[in-house]
């Protein structure tokens, strides 16, 4: 651009050319030959009353369509002809197209740039969030190879740097894990399209830990396209799972206490019957009525009957100390339908249900399921005694179990008279330490563990109420195909 503007002050016999440009905060000069005293102030008052001036210095407009982009300024040596004016006209001519075209590359190169920057920055400050997470979070594309890696996996005992990982297949980072479990996980969410959540328990560096692992399908372009990674996260929920067994067992030990009166109650019967058979035998050898060489029999049948008793009582203190113990979390296949017998066994003896009706309506085609038996009787337990204080202890309790339409589901129901759910209370029922209750009547602990214990076993809980009308509180459980 100097060139030009040099080859215009040389071709009008003048000292000075300037090329200027319109900003947003007017003319500007962009290039000039040396020492050009025009200012930009006199190039606008050219241009406001005509193209050219005679007196000073001459100025044509730089015009590119209806796009006014400046002028060119030069002071001439001599009285300009109209072949001069037709030149410098020429040259603003041919310089207003380029002039444009060198604006808008750098306009969209400016633009670029900065989108470039926001970009870079938008990426940096994602990885810093992801990096900032609390939990081990990786991403897999369809070859199961590793596209990102986060900071908490890089650290701690089984710890892979990001430069070992990035790049390299999912089984040979981690190959303690068996590859065919692996791949078997990962082909589920790629198929299905599915979110799989499912907690897993390892004692590799010393004390046995509880994770949740979550994979998450992932589609680059958008809903409606084929998953194409899956982001694994891995959460240390160990803290969390102990706190939970700790208040499960808080809540065992509240329904333990809600049966103990009538246990006492149940075993004042079989004793007092001990007690007379005792009484009896030992009156009427003080009276020498009784011979226990001559009355074998009679000694016989005393003595059948108070073991009896005694093993009625065993049965019912042992059938609540089982209960009441903690135990481990262990599964195998499970009948919903035995579940729910020893369930009654362990409430019939409270005598807040001497005026309950319990109806059983337990389906011979009921699949098991794969659970911890010990958990459904809680579960079914805290369901019951919630039953009970919905229909304050006089009416009808209906256990009911049924399979799907299709076999897949084992479903278990407790139905109940009572006075119902409110709407506003419906969302909150299973939320820890909610309930309705007066203070002595409950912890608000039990629908909530009984949420954590069916969804921890891959099935869900139900609730359909009516104000006045009653619930129904119904477990689905994935049934076992043995």
């Amino acid at each position: 651009m100097p060139g030009i503007l040099a080859s215009v002050a040389t071709e009008l016999d003048g000292a000075h050319a300037s090329l200027w440009l319109r900003g947003v905060d007017g003319l500007r000069r962009a290039w000039s030959t040396a020492n050009d005293p025009t200012t930009a102030a006199g190039v606008e008052a050219h241009l406001a009353h005509d193209e050219f001036r005679t007196d000073e210095f001459v100025v044509a407009p730089l015009v590119a369509g209806r796009q006014s982009l400046g002028a060119l300024s030069a002071k001439p040596g001599r009285e300009l002809s109209p072949e001069d004016r037709l030149f410098l006209i020429a040259v603003a001519d041919l310089l207003a197209p380029t002039l444009r075209v060198a604006e808008y590359t750098h306009r969209l190169e400016s633009e670029v740039a900065a989108r470039t920057r926001e970009i870079d920055e938008q990426r940096r400050f994602t990885e810093t969030i992801i990096d900032s997470l609390p939990v081990g979070l990786y991403v897999i594309d369809r070859s199961y190879r590793i596209q990102a890696w986060n900071r908490t996996r890089e650290v701690g005992l089984q710890g892979v740097s990001r430069e070992q990982a990035i790049g390299r297949t999912i089984f040979d980072v981690m190959y303690r894990q068996p590859a065919d479990v692996l791949r078997g996980e990962f082909e589920s969410v790629f198929e299905t399209g599915q979110m799989q959540q499912f907690p897993i328990e390892s004692s590799a560096f010393g004390d046995k830990r509880t994770y949740r692992i979550t994979k998450i399908p992932m589609r680059v372009e958008g809903r409606s396209g084929d998953v194409s990674h899956v982001i694994t996260i891995g959460e240390d929920i160990t803290e969390w799972r102990q706190a939970e067994d700790r208040f499960a067992q808080t809540e065992k030990l509240a329904a333990i206490g809600t049966l103990a009166a009538g246990v006492m109650h149940e075993i004042n019967n079989p004793l007092a019957t001990i007690g007379a058979c005792a009484e009896s035998l030992e009156l009427g050898m003080a009276e020498q009525t009784l011979d226990p060489t001559r009355d074998v029999p009679a000694f016989t049948d005393a003595l059948s009957l108070i073991q009896n008793e005694v093993h009625r009582c065993k049965g019912i203190i042992d059938g609540l100390l089982d209960f009441s113990r903690p135990k481990t979390t262990t599964k195998a296949l499970v009948d919903l339908n035995v579940s729910i017998e020893k369930t009654i066994n362990l409430v019939k003896h409270h005598p807040r249900f001497k005026r309950v009706i319990v109806g059983v309506e337990l389906s011979g085609a009921l699949r098991p399921v794969l659970a911890n038996e010990e958990q459904m009787v809680q579960v079914f337990m805290a369901l019951i005694l919630n039953a009970l204080d919905a229909i304050n202890e006089e009416g009808v309790i209906t256990l009911r179990t049924r399979p799907d339409s299709d076999g897949g589901l084992s479903i278990a129901e407790v139905i109940d008279g009572g006075h119902g759910i409110r709407s506003a209370d419906r969302t909150k029922i299973f939320e820890p330490f909610f309930t309705t209750k007066p203070p002595s009547r409950g912890t608000g602990l039990g629908l909530s563990i009984c949420y954590a214990i069916v969804t921890e076993h891959g099935g869900r809980i139900e609730v359909d109420s009516v104000v006045g009308e009653g619930s129904v509180f119904r477990i689905l459980m994935p049934a076992s195909a043995a």
